[in-house]
């Protein structure tokens, strides 16, 4: 990883707060025991952290229809504060919906279908939601063996809608998402123009991809950049925690800022649950000077095996 003086946009992803229970770690600490996470205790705890996204200087707003009522809590917010959406960049995505039933110990919390009937449902209720259409819709998690890109009537469908004024692209998740997003771009590259991926310090084998999908002209918005935890001060390897410590950062600032200097980065995400880690996030995630950058990558598979153990909690 280079070291570079460019330093991408910081939007805020309503994953983590959207629903009861999630895959990151810490979560009792961060939202109180699961009694306490109800959907009113949720609806606030969103529309705090979306005023302090706004004060902060946060611009793009990302949800999904699995992230339980995100886009809900994103509309209801939208709506209380109708002279905010021309300065925002809404991003949503289908193709997985929430099914744990508010339940954070479900044995399911979310189901996948990339499908025409999919789409045709939760585009509707995208738009009911969000109180009008996002500016990014994409399609959840595409992986090799999604039928979504090969599915012509499926591509059609999603043309009208970009044809209506929405940029439609996917977003990736597993070890071979370079595979997907040099398919899409190389097979598709008139009708997508966004990307959402996992990329951080630990898994950053998407970047080759991303930045041959920047130079097309597509906008790249990076998720996961903390792990899902793993890249916090408690959590992360002590290798992580001193390159974190020469910088005079945190480790969740360090990944951050790291992953902000991708040249071909234009967005990335915060998962924050907390008014403290948001504001960390966006106040200490672009340090002038020099940063180090040596290599902490581990091997994709692995990552993505460590990924998928990870408890809903």
């Amino acid at each position: 990883m280079q070291e570079s003086a460019h330093t991408a946009e910081l939007g805020f992803g309503l994953a983590a707060v959207g629903r009861p229970a999630y895959i990151t770690s810490d979560r009792e600490h961060d939202l109180g025991t699961p009694a306490a996470r109800s959907v009113a205790a949720l609806r606030s705890r969103v529309h705090a952290l979306l005023d302090t996204a706004w004060a902060l200087g946060i611009r793009y707003l990302d949800a999904a229809r699995s992230y339980g009522l995100a886009e809900e809590f994103l509309g209801s917010w939208l709506a209380a504060h109708p002279e905010r959406r021309a300065s925002l960049t809404i991003g949503s995505k289908w193709g997985y919906e929430y099914v744990g039933g508010w339940d954070p110990a479900a044995g399911v919390h979310e189901r996948k279908e990339h499908t025409l009937t999919m789409l045709d449902r939760q585009w509707p209720e995208t738009l009911a939601a969000l109180g009008g259409r996002p500016d990014f819709y994409l399609i959840h998690s595409v992986t090799p063996d999604s039928p979504a890109l090969a599915d012509a009537a499926l591509r059609q469908r999603i043309g009208e809608i970009r044809d209506a004024g929405v940029r439609v692209g996917i977003s990736t998740s597993g070890p071979r998402q370079a595979e997907v997003i040099d398919r899409a771009r190389a097979e598709h590259g008139d009708l997508f123009s966004v990307v959402q991926s996992t990329w951080n310090v630990f898994e950053p084998s998407a970047g080759h991809a991303l930045a041959r999908a920047h130079d097309a002209g597509w906008t790249v918005v990076l998720k996961e950049v903390l792990a899902n935890g793993w890249l916090s001060d408690s959590h992360a390897p002590t290798v992580v925690r001193d390159a974190a410590r020469t910088a005079s950062l945190t480790v969740d600032e360090y990944a951050f800022a790291v992953a902000r200097r991708q040249e071909w980065a234009d967005i990335v995400l915060s998962g924050a649950a907390t008014d403290d880690q948001l504001r960390r996030g966006a106040e200490r995630s672009a340090p002038a000077g020099a940063l180090p950058m040596p290599s902490f990558a581990v091997d994709p598979d692995s990552y993505w095996q460590r990924r998928s153990a990870l408890d809903w909690a």
